[in-house]
């Protein structure tokens, strides 16, 4: 009984998985594929080639919000833009969504130098334990000014296994330890709960270098031999 409880452990490692990947990414294309309502029936991919071939919306979804980038880049887009969520924050309910969403959006895609660009070790939620948090931003406000710490560092707790809530705080910068680690790999190990822990930088740099040497060692015999067979015979002598 133990031997067959063992093999259905193992074969839901596999399948469960899997299932769950195949089932996301089929939902992920479904929801892209909608994007396609957006052009005329004529010059849908169906009508045009006849079947139905999914994953033309994802490709119409990127060319949308490539453009879309392209727009608000500029000083014209940007206050298009502005206007935009001028309207939108006058509507009580959508503007609480509306702000919640971006400011989420752009702590997590922002290309700052202070939005989630950095992992923390903090001792949380006593002295003892540790857990990861991110770094949010350095903006001094009132709140930071007013408890007294040196470089105050707004940080994110996240929880386990859904990191998109946790927890808002704020550190003296001397009290936390900077890791190397980076934020995706941060993140793998929340939602993991710890069992996916990622290889600090240098042990990944010594893997990469056991297996250039191994390749290497690997390649030097073959070279060898092939060198001696292009190797000319030698003529006898009488």
């Amino acid at each position: 009984m133990g031997l067959i409880k063992r093999y259905l452990i193992a074969g839901l490692l596999v399948w469960l998985p899997l299932g769950v990947t195949i089932a996301a990414l089929i939902f992920l294309i479904n929801l892209f594929d909608q994007s396609l309502l957006l052009l005329p029936p004529q010059y849908r991919p169906d009508a045009l080639l006849g079947v139905h071939v999914p994953g033309f919306g994802i490709l119409l979804s990127l060319a949308l919000i490539l453009i879309t980038g392209m727009l608000v880049a500029n000083f014209l887009g940007g206050k298009i833009v502005g206007l935009w969520e001028g309207l939108l924050s006058r509507i009580p309910l959508v503007r609480s969504i509306y702000t919640a969403v971006k400011q989420i959006a752009e702590a997590l895609f922002g290309n700052g130098s202070q939005t989630f660009q950095k992992v923390y070790l903090i001792q949380y939620p006593r002295q003892g334990l540790w857990t990861l948090a991110f770094q949010t931003s350095l903006q001094q406000g009132e709140a930071q000014r007013k408890t007294g710490l040196n470089e105050v560092v707004n940080m994110f707790v996240p929880t386990t296994p859904n990191p998109t809530s946790g927890f808002f705080l704020m550190a003296s910068k001397n009290e936390i330890i900077e890791l190397d680690m980076s934020v995706d790999s941060a993140l793998k190990m929340v939602i993991s709960g710890g069992v996916v822990v990622p290889l600090e930088k240098h042990k990944q740099m010594q893997k990469i270098e056991q297996a250039t040497a191994l390749q290497s060692d690997a390649v030097a015999p073959q070279a060898g031999h092939a060198a001696e067979s292009s190797e000319p015979p030698a003529k006898e002598t009488h």
